[in-house]
């Protein structure tokens, strides 16, 4: 492992996109580690809201309807998990890439080291967040705010309340050519009519509310003000340099959400459509 200052780190403070596009640019940033020594670090939010689906959840576990209905877009992650709702106010999402060989290959220590910007940027908004101390049962397993609570990956706060502790963020990794990518999604509000709604099972906005917090409950900040502390946070923790996506990264981008995260075939089958 190396000290993550003495390599190239870029930080993008990203604009607004569509959920397929979000995970396309993530696999073309792993590209760009590998190809041309540029690690990233990036901040961003979803346009139309989404709904992100676990790698291997059951597409039927989708009230597609209600989707359809709410303008809510459908992708799937390459992580595991449970389905998320993001939108551009109340998630915020952030994205972590780099060459596997220079972080630690255990992966809670990985957890460890790329949630520390995240855990920081808490403290800096006074939040008492850290990792869950002890793992809590799923209310509802197709959803990730409801999932069983892991102390590994899941953000809880107030830390100080222990088991009564609520969820603030999730965290997942996976591997892309060699590439360790971290993305994970930070909740500055609650939107629990449409975090239920998304599944196709009746569930009380009150189970939803009853186990997951956000910034804007915890610190009372706007939101402007968390996403550029959480910014500054991914920068300093890398020495990163500010920076916009490259064009030839956008062109291949596009071309890699039509093919396959913005496609049926993927976001019900998990199937990737040939080049």
């Amino acid at each position: 492992m190396t000290d993550l200052a003495d390599r190239d780190w870029r930080l993008i403070r990203d604009d607004p996109r569509d959920g397929a596009t979000q995970m396309a640019i993530e696999e073309v940033a792993a590209r760009t580690a590998l190809e041309d020594d540029l690690r990233t670090v990036r901040i961003y939010s979803w346009e139309p809201s989404t709904l992100s689906l676990g790698y291997r959840q059951d597409a039927a576990t989708v009230d597609w309807k209600f989707c359809d209905r709410e303008g809510i877009d459908v992708t799937r992650r390459q992580t595991g998990g449970g389905g998320i709702y993001h939108d551009r106010h109340a998630d915020i999402s952030y994205t972590i890439v780099a060459p596997a060989d220079e972080v630690p290959g255990d992966l809670m220590d990985c957890y460890a080291l790329f949630c520390e910007p995240i855990l920081a940027a808490f403290d800096r908004m006074g939040i008492d967040a850290d990792f869950a101390a002890a793992a809590q049962d799923a209310i509802y397993q197709p959803s990730c705010y409801l999932r069983d609570i892991h102390p590994a990956h899941d953000v809880v706060a107030p830390a100080s309340a222990g088991a009564d502790a609520k969820k603030i963020s999730g965290n997942a990794q996976y591997r892309q050519r060699d590439v360790v990518i971290q993305h994970g999604s930070i909740s500055y509000d609650l939107e629990p009519r449409r975090h239920v709604g998304v599944f196709d099972e009746s569930i009380a906005e009150s189970t939803f509310t009853n186990r997951v917090t956000s910034i804007r409950e915890q610190a009372g900040i706007d939101r402007e003000a968390a996403v550029e502390t959480i910014a500054d946070s991914l920068r300093e923790w890398c020495d990163a340099t500010e920076s916009d996506w490259w064009d030839e990264e956008l062109a291949a981008t596009s071309e890699l959400a039509d093919r396959k995260f913005g496609a049926d075939a993927w976001v019900h089958d998990r199937e990737i459509l040939e080049a």
